[in-house]
């Protein structure tokens, strides 16, 4: 499968934002859940947001009413609204897209199979 492209990283002042973005070139897109998690240093991977096929969308508690998770079916795009950004959301972001085949990725409540890209790094400073 095609890996998803993660992009719109960078550094941020803390209260501001930032919009990232995940082309993924896969099949059936409309027909897949997706969802964002993240990975600080020497820190678990942790979920962030998710997207189900019929958009309802759920969020971890730390991130819950700051970020948003949209999908595009038409431009096959997944995209995640960052906003009031923390010092602590500082991390390598992941696009992950749901597959029976590939392996464990962590959701805001528990896990899910699938594949994901590089990452893009997020830095939040003070």
């Amino acid at each position: 499968q095609v890996q998803p492209v993660e992009s719109g990283g960078g550094s941020v002042q803390a209260g501001g934002s930032l919009e990232l973005s995940c082309a993924a070139s896969v099949s059936a897109f409309s027909r897949r859940s997706m969802g964002w998690f993240r990975q600080a240093p020497g820190k678990e991977r942790e979920g962030v947001g998710t997207i189900g096929t019929d958009g309802a969308t759920d969020y971890g508690d730390s991130v819950r009413g700051r970020f948003t998770v949209s999908k595009d079916n038409a431009k096959k795009i997944l995209s995640l609204q960052m906003n009031n950004l923390k010092p602590e959301d500082t991390a390598m972001y992941y696009c992950a897209v749901d597959s029976p085949s590939g392996d464990w990725y962590p959701l805001p409540q528990g896990r899910a199979r699938g594949f994901w890209g590089q990452g893009t790094q997020v830095t939040v400073s003070t």
